[in-house]
């Protein structure tokens, strides 16, 4: 894929929209990369999905990136496959340290709810409009994002948990002979209360 005819191609559906093309040593993969200013993210994301001649109908991954000390600080990648060419494109949008905010484009692409959750979790960065914005793999009391170049690296905070699981030695015992006796007999153990789970 012709990144300078993507340019143009992308320019000419959509007016006034601020692209341009990574450098080889931006995109050292050799992937094609795009860098798309945060207000033209969701145009720009709609004409490479709804054009047939594009067909960027698959969100891949969204990855957030803290580039400390540089500014902007950070950026968000989208890399999107197109399977009728076949072909991958990677999106960038780059955000200032003090706004760390894009529009979502989870209604081009559903998948990116999930994704875009992640991102917010562990990087910090708003999407705007996403539907369930929360946290997603740390706890709903957890402070700060951790991901971020900035965060803690050693924590000083009490562990928190849900209550630890309490089985007594004998309690321990008796669900192994249990276990022991009804693979014996070819069967599933009897199912036994746990607490603490």
């Amino acid at each position: 894929m012709d990144v300078t005819n993507l340019v143009a191609a992308l320019t000419a559906a959509v007016p006034g929209a601020r692209i341009e093309a990574a450098s080889a040593t931006t995109a050292s993969d050799g992937q094609p990369t795009l860098f798309v200013h945060r207000d033209d993210l969701v145009a720009v994301a709609r004409v490479l999905h709804d054009t047939p001649e594009l067909a960027f109908s698959v969100l891949l991954d969204v990855v957030g990136i803290d580039r400390l000390p540089a500014e902007p600080r950070y950026e968000v990648a989208y890399n999107l496959l197109s399977p009728s060419q076949p072909a991958h494109l990677r999106l960038k949008v780059q955000l200032p340290a003090a706004d760390p905010r894009v529009a979502t484009v989870q209604g081009i692409w559903p998948g990116a709810n999930w994704l875009e959750r992640e991102t917010w979790d562990l990087m910090g960065i708003t999407f705007d409009g996403h539907q369930d914005l929360r946290r997603l793999l740390t706890p709903e009391d957890w402070e700060g994002h951790p991901l971020r170049k900035d965060y803690p690296v050693q924590i000083r905070l009490t562990p928190r948990s849900t209550e630890a699981l309490q089985v007594t030695e004998e309690e321990f015992q008796a669900n192994l002979s249990e276990d022991r006796r009804a693979r014996a007999r070819g069967g599933a153990p009897a199912a036994r209360p746990n607490r603490g789970l």
